[in-house]
Formats: structure tokens, C-alpha cells, sequence
């Protein structure tokens, strides 16, 4: 009744509204006669086709249209480049640049010429431009917040020396190459002064966020060689952009007393930032520095601040980057504050904006250009100038301050990192026409190759120069490798308390004979040195709450990474652990056999997937027990594996192990460890009549029951019905067993309580 009712109303009212929007146009058609014109109109002879082809067309290249067709693309291919450089153990940032070139003449535009014409026309060139230099303004403004001035005060004397030596050495060794450069490629109308400061300074730049995403990414974050490293990399940032101010202010002008009052200006401006800006905005933080309080219109102050500030370089003449960056360094020094102002920004700057900046500079990037020798071979003496430069020069000045050999070597090869920021240089001084096509080009390819060669430099370092261990440290190894040791890896915190309740089981009672350690690894791009240490805290508090309840001592491993599975393998594989348990919900069997076989739909193919079949090692289509990372991990491990399916495991007291073949023979030494630390009770099923065949298999039974009599039996029943699986708590089963279970689609899989799976 109430649906016919809901019905006749919305009838009446649809119709009703209708026909008075209707009678109210034909009353108004008379009232034309004042107000249009005859017009004749032309006839029309394209068919309705050609029409709605032609509307269409404008429809398609409209400049809104192009520039959202831009934007897609260039996430697109930026995102498969960078997914690529992460598996080979590079950042996502050099995918990206490199996305930017394959996009640009150099790739695309040589072999598929209409494709670029069509997507990235000459005309559209300035709204890409613009867009990106906003994605710019707001990714400076984050390297500014992430720089902490208060750890650069501390180390300040190490630092700023190894920084300082890292900027001049390679300065000086590109005002140099200039000299040589200058007549063969310098623009016309540039003068040497210019195009010698542009040089220098090209050379100079280290890359600070890269630089801190490697440190987290490589466990250095907490050591001493990585807060010294960030610190340098934070005063070299500060410090370059200094320069580079100068420099853009000299150029602009064209000479140096000519830029005086410029730098005049410059210097009043971070005056009145510092002093009078910075003080209003620590009052404002302090009072918002939570979610709940950073209201809009105190959101709205800031970035008013980070646009008047960018707005005020870009008009005194050092260009707006400075402003942004300067904006972000006086944002309020608390660590709520930034995280969230970060995490706010963070992502529509990354991986929405900044992407356009890469294409843009790709699409300026002509390696075509450098057509013979002689053009390459410039361009690899620009590498090696820039590579001796800034890696031989903190190398030294790190020696020469008291760190080791290899510490300093590793802060040479960090500070060569150069990434986004020399992107950033480079494209200023093309912006200013101190720089030539070609120069650009091979600029371009210095700040992709001196990045790329970062990882395999710590690689070679870590090889031949590696880390020596305390004897402290030595005994402390000898001590563990004689221990029972359990690593458990787990995403979702409040799993992790499963998995510590399980491992806690199997060890409880020689808390002296075993230990327990718990991993979470999470992805560095989601990580700043601002919110690192909050997420680790977060994620470890149910791990540390559940160990205190047991009475058990944990140690907490956290790791950033680029890539979750291969970290998790290295991990169990390098560190003399002896079971390795992983977790998995009933979510992630979407997609996998088991999910299809309890109902699950079936998820697409992933670009992990994808890159597995590119590179050879796994088919496309495959019916998997698990999901994919689980089945990686299954397949890289080289210790035992326990995959654990939680269904609100809160204790283990009754456990039934179902036998289907000899090879589960190996589950009874966990059962008996189940049995002798957790008083389990332990309910053999042998519905296949194994152990009844294998006369060894029924003696270790015996041996159990002896040592401890009624907590382990025996049935030769097939009971792994609905009534019996609901009164047991855990199900120990072999992982061959369980695929059989699961390829064969049985029907008692969908009534077990929670499962425990081990692969010896």
C-alpha cells in the first residue's frame, strides 16, 4: 500500500510539474516577436553523422578536454614506470622522470607523431605548464614542512661542513666545466656569468626528499649515519635554494651589482617570514594541531600564507618555489600539526600534480638532439663532473669531520642523489633561456643516471665494505641462533595480536629457549620522518598491549620498503628465525580458488601479476589456494611457514589435526609443542587410514600420549562435520593437504573454526 501510494505521488508530482514547464513555454513563445530577429539560416547539407562527428570532435579537443586526457595519461604511465623502478629496487621518482621522456619527443613523439599531436598539442603546453608549477608550489611547500630545524641546530657543525663541502666542490667543478661548454653551447645573449652560476648550481643540488625516502627505505632512519645524513641533505637544501636564489636574481638582472637589489629584497622578505609571519602561525598550530581542530578556515590561513609567499619571490624576482619552500620551513614546528597539514597536501601534490611536472619536462627533453659522439660524450663528462663532484666531496669532507671510511663513502653516494630538485633547477634555467636544447637534454639525463646509481652504489658499499658488529652484538647472535625463534608478520594491527597469541603458544613455557619477533613492514611512499615514527608506534600498540597480557617479551621490527613481499622474505630468510607466521582474513581469498570455491567473486588481474608474467616467472591465469603475496611468500621462504586464517581466534585449547597423507607426519611436532606450552588437547583425525599404515606414525602418537596423557587422541572416524568443528578453537593441516582441500572444493572447508597451515 505504501508503495502505490510513494508511486501515485511521484506520478502527480513529475506530471504535474511537467505539464505546467510545458504550458509555461508555449505562453512565452509570443513574447519573441520583441526580442529575435529572422535570421536566415544557411542550409545544412552535412548528414546527421558528420554532424554529430564534427560536434563531437570539438567536443574531443576542447582545451578542458585535453587537459584532463593529459592529466590521465600521464598518471597512467607514470604510475607503470614508477611500479617497474620499484621492483628493481629503484625510486618511483626515476620511473616517473623517465615516464616523462617515453612521453616525450624523444620516445612518443618520434615513432607515434600524431598520438602526441593529438594529446599534447603546442597550444595545450601552457596550461600543463601552469598546472605543474602549481603541483611545484605545494610539493616545496612539504619539503620545506619536512625539514626539521631543530635536528639541523643540533648537528649543525658536522653537518653543515660536510654539506657546505658537498655544494662548493662540485660548484667549482661546474663553473669549470662551463668555461668549456660556454662557446659551444650556451644560448646566444647569455652571458658566462649566467651560464656558469647555472652550471654550478646544477651540479650542486642533492635531492632531499629522495634522499629521505632511501635512508627510511634502507633501516638508517634511527642510526646515527642516518640522522647525520638527513641532516646534511636538509642543509644542503636550505642552503642551495639560497644560492639558487642569488643566482636567478644575478640572472634576471645581469650582473651582480645589478641584482643587489633583488638580494636586498629577498633578505627583507624571509625578515618579515621570520620574525613576524613565523611567530603568528607557532600561535595558530598550537591551538589546531590536531584534525579535530584544523577547521577550513584555519586551513585557509595557511595556505593564503603559502600563496602570498610564493606570490612575493616570484614578484621580487627569485621565483616562486622559494616562497613555497620558505613557507613550509616556518610552518609550526609540531609534529601533530605537520603530520596533518602533510598527509593533507601530500597526496593531490604527489601523485595527482607532480606528475605533469615530469611529462612537462619530458616533453621538453630532446635526446634526439645528441646525435653523435661528440654530443655523448659531453654528456657523459657532465655525469662524471657531477658524480665527482658532490660524491667526492662529502666522501671527504665526512672523512675529514671523523666518520669512517665507509660512512663517509655512504654519505657520498647519498648526497649524489638528485631527482625532482634538479628537475627543478634545470627547468628554471631553461625557463630563463641560460640553457640550450641539448644542454637541457643532457642535464636531464645527469639527474636520472646520478639518482639511478645511488641504490647499486650502497650495494657495493654494503658488499665490500660491510658493517662491522660489536662483539656485544656478535654474542648476542651466537646467543639467538641457539634459541626457538618465532618472526610473525602481520598488516592489520589487531591480527597481530592473533598471530602473537599463536606464537606465545607454541613457546610459553621456555620463555628462556625462545623468542618472539614481530614484523610490519609498510610502504615507504605513505611515510614521512614526521609521521614514521606515529604509524610505528600505532601499528606495534595491540602487539605490546597483547604481550604484556601474556607475560611475553617481544622485540618490534618496523621497515619501511617500496616492496612489502620481497622485505618480508629477506627478512625471515637473513635472520635465523625458525617458523615464520603470516595472517590472512576471509577478504583476501577473493579472487584466489578458495574464494571461489566459499563464494567469493573473482578480482582483476593486478600489475603485480601483470609483471610476474612480463618477466617470465608465473603464467596469467592461475588457480591459487591463496592470495598472491601469501603464495610469493609460500614460494620465497626458506624456513617453515604458518599461515594463519583468522576466524576471532582468542584461545588454543582444543585443536583437531586431520591426516591425509605420511607427509603430514611433521605436524605433530608442532601439536606437541601445542600440548606441552598450552595444556592443548589435540584430536587426530585419520578418516584415510594412514596412520593406521605406517606403524612409525601411531608409535610418535604413543610416545605424545605418554608424556602427556589425555591431550592428544586418536580417531579413525571421519568427523569433520559442523557440530565437531565447533568445538575445536584451532586446525593444524599440512599446506599440501590444504591446496588438495581446496582443489576439490570440500565441503568441510567451509565449517572449520580458524586454521593454522604449515609448510616445513
Amino acid at each position: 500500500m505504501r508503495n502505490l501510494r510513494n508511486l501515485l505521488f511521484y506520478i502527480i508530482t513529475i506530471g504535474g510539474f511537467a505539464a505546467l514547464i510545458f504550458g509555461v513555454i508555449q505562453w512565452g513563445k509570443p513574447l519573441e516577436a520583441s526580442k529575435v530577429t529572422t535570421v536566415v539560416k544557411p542550409e545544412v547539407t552535412a548528414s546527421t553523422w558528420q554532424q554529430f562527428t564534427e560536434t563531437y570532435y570539438h567536443n574531443l579537443t576542447h582545451p578542458l578536454a585535453i587537459l584532463l586526457l593529459q592529466i590521465v595519461t600521464i598518471i597512467v604511465v607514470a604510475r607503470i614506470f614508477g611500479f617497474f623502478c620499484r621492483k628493481i629496487g629503484q625510486p618511483s621518482v626515476i620511473g616517473e622522470i623517465a615516464a616523462g621522456i617515453f612521453l616525450g619527443p624523444s620516445f612518443i613523439g618520434m615513432y607515434f607523431p600524431d598520438f602526441t599531436h593529438f594529446v599534447f598539442p603546442d597550444k595545450s603546453m601552457d596550461n600543463l605548464k601552469f598546472l605543474s608549477q602549481i603541483g611545484l608550489i605545494l610539493f616545496m611547500f612539504v619539503v620545506g614542512m619536512e625539514l626539521e630545524l631543530k635536528t639541523l641546530k643540533n648537528k649543525a657543525n658536522d653537518a653543515v661542513v660536510i654539506s657546505h663541502a658537498s655544494i662548493i666542490f662540485p660548484f667549482t667543478l661546474g663553473v669549470v666545466l662551463a668555461y668549456l661548454l660556454y662557446s659551444e653551447f650556451a644560448p646566444a645573449n647569455v652571458n658566462f656569468l649566467s651560464f656558469a652560476l647555472f652550471i654550478g648550481i646544477s651540479m650542486s643540488i642533492t635531492a632531499f626528499p629522495v634522499l629521505a625516502r632511501i635512508v627510511q627505505e634502507r633501516g638508517l632512519t634511527k642510526t646515527r649515519l642516518g640522522s647525520i645524513v638527513i641532516t646534511c641533505a636538509a642543509a644542503d637544501d636550505i642552503t642551495a635554494w639560497c644560492i639558487l636564489a642569488a643566482v636567478i636574481a644575478i640572472v634576471k638582472a645581469g650582473s651582480v651589482l645589478s641584482a643587489i637589489y633583488i638580494i636586498f629584497m629577498a633578505v627583507a622578505y624571509v625578515f618579515v617570514m621570520l620574525k613576524i609571519v613565523q611567530p603568528f602561525l607557532k600561535r595558530l598550530g598550537d591551538k589546531h594541531s590536531n584534525k579535530e581542530s584544523l577547521s577550513k578556515p584555519v586551513v585557509a590561513i595557511f595556505f593564503i600564507t603559502l600563496l602570498i609567499s610564493a606570490f612575493a619571490t616570484e614578484v621580487i624576482g627569485i621565483h616562486a618555489l622559494f616562497g613555497a619552500f620558505l613557507a613550509g620551513v616556518i610552518m609550526p614546528a609540531n609534529m601533530n600539526f605537520r603530520t596533518v597539514f602533510i598527509e593533507k597536501i601530500e597526496d593531490v601534490a604527489v601523485l595527482l600534480l607532480l606528475p605533469l611536472f615530469f611529462v612537462f619536462t619530458g616533453l621538453r627533453t630532446q635526446i634526439g638532439l645528441l646525435d653523435d659522439w661528440h654530443l655523448w660524450s659531453i654528456a657523459i663528462l657532465i655525469i662524471a663532473v657531477a658524480t665527482v663532484g658532490k660524491f667526492v666531496g662529502s666522501a671527504f669532507a665526512a672523512k675529514f669531520v671523523g666518520q669512517s671510511w665507509r660512512d663517509s663513502l655512504i654519505i657520498g653516494a647519498l648526497m649524489n642523489t638528485r631527482g625532482l630538485m634538479e628537475l627543478i633547477v634545470l627547468n628554471i634555467g631553461y625557463d630563463l633561456g641560460v640553457l640550450s636544447d641539448e644542454i637541457f637534454a643532457m642535464l636531464v639525463i645527469m639527474a636520472l643516471v646520478t639518482t639511478f646509481m645511488t641504490g647499486p652504489f650502497l650495494d657495493l658499499i654494503n658488499k665490500f665494505m660491510p658493517e662491522k658488529k660489536s662483539a656485544e652484538e656478535i654474542q648476542d647472535d651466537r646467543k639467538l641462533s641457539t634459541k626457538y625463534s618465532i618472526l610473525l608478520s602481520f598488516g592489520n594491527p589487531e591480527r597481530g595480536r592473533t598471530l602473537l597469541r599463536l606464537a606465545n603458544s607454541l613457546i610459553r613455557k621456555s620463555p628462556e629457549n625462545a623468542n618472539i619477533t614481530a614484523l610490519h613492514v609498510s610502504l615507504s611512499n605513505d611515510l614521512n620522518q614526521f609521521n614514521a615514527e606515529q604509524y610505528e608506534r600505532e601499528s606495534f600498540t595491540p602487539i605490546t598491549e597483547e604481550s604484556r597480557k601474556l607475560n611475553q617479551q617481544v622485540v618490534t621490527l618496523f621497515k619501511p620498503t617500496v616492496d612489502i613481499d620481497k622485505e618480508i622474505t629477506d627478512t625471515s630468510n637473513t635472520g635465523n628465525f625458525d617458523l615464520l607466521l603470516i595472517g590472512i582474513g576471509s577478504s583476501v581469498f577473493e579472487g584466489s580458488l578458495l574464494g571461489r570455491v566459499l563464494g567469493f567473486t573473482t578480482k582483476l588481474i593486478n600489475p603485480e601479476r601483470l609483471y610476474e608474467t612480463i618477466t617470465g616467472k608465473e603464467p596469467l591465469f592461475e588457480n591459487t589456494v591463496f592470495d598472491e603475496r601469501t603464495s610469493k611468500l609460500i614460494k620465497n621462504a626458506k624456513l617453515p611457514i604458518g599461515i594463519v586464517i583468522d576466524k576471532d581466534l582468542d584461545k588454543v585449547e582444543n585443536i583437531f589435526l586431520p591426516i591425509f597423507s605420511i607427509h603430514d607426519s611433521f605436524l605433530l611436532v608442532y601439536a606437541q609443542k601445542l600440548i606441552h606450552h598450552s595444556n592443548a588437547r589435540v584430536t587426530i583425525i585419520d578418516s584415510s587410514g594412514i596412520v593406521r599404515t605406517h606403524p612409525e606414525l601411531k608409535e610418535s602418537i604413543r610416545m605424545i600420549e605418554q608424556v602427556a596423557p589425555n591431550h592428544i587422541s586418536l580417531q579413525t572416524e571421519p568427523r569433520l562435520e559442523k557440530e565437531f568443528m565447533s568445538q575445536q578453537d584451532l586446525m593444524l593441516i599440512s599446506h599440501d593437504s590444504w591446496r588438495k582441500a581446496v582443489e576439490t572444493q570440500s565441503l568441510w572447508l567451509t565449517n572449520t573454526p580458524s586454521v593454522l597451515i604449515l609448510k616445513p
